[in-house]
Order: C-alpha cells, then sequence, then structure tokens
C-alpha cells in the first residue's frame, strides 16, 4: 500500500512529545494510531523524518519505538525499493469475558469516560456542522463515511474510530480533536470487545448518515443531536453486554 501521510486524523495523536519519557510516550502515540485506526493492516507509517519531526523526537527514539512494536507483532520493517514500516496489528475478535473484565478495571471511571465522550462529540459535530468546509473538507468526512459502510467485521471498529476522529478534526480545533481521541482510547478496548451484531450495525449505519448530512448541511443542532442519539445507542449496548 501506499506510504500513509501524517493527515488530520494523525496530527491529533501525532503532536510533539511532552513528557520526560520521549520513548515511552513515543510508543504510546504509535499504538493509538495503530488501535484508532488511524493507519490499518497493511498501512505504511510515514517517512521517518517526517514522523520524528512531527512527534518532537530523535529519530534514534523513534527507531527504538518501532523495534519494541515489532517485537510486541504490531509492525515489520521491510528493506528495499518499497520498503518502510508496515502495520501487521489484526483486531482481536470480540470477547464478551474481556469486555466484562474490562469493564471492571475501570470501575466507576466506565461512566465517567461514557460522560466525557458524549460531550465532547457532541460538542465536535456542532462545532464542524457550523464551520464553512471547504470542499476537499467535505470529501474527506464522506469518504470516511464510505469506507466504514464497505467495512468488513475485522476493520469496522477501526474505520468507525476513523470516521468519529475525522469529524473531530473538522473542527479546527487540534485541542479538541486530541481530547476525542484520549476519550476513544479510554473506551477502545470496551468498544472493540462489543460482538458485531447486524441489527446494531444497520441502526450505527443509519445514524453515521444522519450525522454526515446534518454536517455537511450546516445544521449544528441536527449534528449534536443525531451523535447524540449514536453515542447513547452505543452506551446502551454496551451496558447490555456488561449485564
Amino acid at each position: 500500500m501506499d506510504e500513509a501521510p501524517i493527515d488530520w486524523q494523525a496530527g491529533a495523536i501525532f503532536r510533539p512529545v511532552r513528557t520526560g519519557n520521549a520513548f515511552e510516550e513515543t510508543v504510546e502515540r504509535l499504538l493509538q494510531a495503530i488501535k484508532l485506526g488511524v493507519f490499518g493492516f497493511g498501512d505504511r507509517l510515514p517517512a521517518e523524518r517526517d514522523l520524528a519531526a512531527r512527534l518532537g523526537v530523535s529519530r534514534e527514539t523513534l527507531r527504538e519505538a518501532i523495534r519494541s512494536l515489532q517485537q510486541a507483532g504490531c509492525v515489520e520493517s521491510r528493506r528495499g525499493r518499497y520498503g518502510g514500516t508496515f502495520i501487521t496489528y489484526r483486531m482481536p475478535p470480540p470477547d464478551v469475558g474481556e469486555l466484562r473484565r474490562a469493564a471492571l478495571d475501570l470501575g466507576e471511571e466506565l461512566q465517567d469516560a461514557l460522560t466525557y465522550r458524549l460531550v465532547l462529540e457532541t460538542g465536535a459535530a456542532e462545532t464542524a456542522a457550523r464551520r464553512p468546509l471547504t470542499d476537499d473538507q467535505r470529501a474527506y468526512l464522506q469518504q470516511r463515511l464510505t469506507d466504514l459502510e464497505g467495512a468488513g467485521a475485522e476493520r469496522y471498529r477501526q474505520l468507525d474510530s476513523r470516521f468519529h476522529l475525522a469529524i473531530a478534526e473538522l473542527t479546527g480545533s487540534r485541542s479538541l480533536a486530541t481530547s476525542i481521541a484520549e476519550a476513544r482510547m479510554r473506551l477502545n478496548d470496551l468498544l472493540n470487545a462489543i460482538p458485531m451484531l447486524e441489527r446494531n450495525i444497520e441502526h450505527a449505519a443509519d445514524q453515521h448518515r444522519a450525522m454526515v448530512r446534518a454536517i455537511l448541511a450546516g445544521d449544528g443542532e441536527g449534528a449534536r443531536r443525531a451523535t447524540e442519539e449514536h453515542l447513547g445507542a452505543t452506551a446502551a449496548l454496551l451496558r447490555a453486554f456488561l449485564g
């Protein structure tokens, strides 16, 4: 596949590392990008020089982080003219038992995480709808929806993340997009463990289309309402499987 660009979505994750341990945070940022679907199976990571510059780390620190992910089976490096670092991570199959264990680990933080996500994403959808979007931005959002609707079970959760992150990026606020990516990561293992139910996927598709229609029509209130309905349905399904 082509080398992946550092696009709007990756920009929310590949911001400059600011903690004392550059190596650990670099690994975390790369894992976020992989698990949230910014880079999917078979994709090539951006050029090392570009990625290191975006993260604000040395190329040696980046190489160490990539070696660590390679040992974990998340990426592989290939040599030659068409070489580079390629994603080998695949989403594990849904596991309701794992879903319950992850929820227990979160404890009371689960409701906090769901509320935080709801506030952030409804606000992002409304803000995106009220902005004058360029033709490229409008096409980008529509493409994320098209990709999601054409996804098989293996890629669905990751492309769902990409869709939601695309809306966050269209707000024009790097801080908001970053917060939404981090909020998604808090819930990522839980969301990925929800079994793929055909009826639920159909409902989610209708809700996604309503979100996109409202955003592209400049209907801020409609975008907020559609997003709230969608996230509410996801939260209800999650609670149902926690039982």
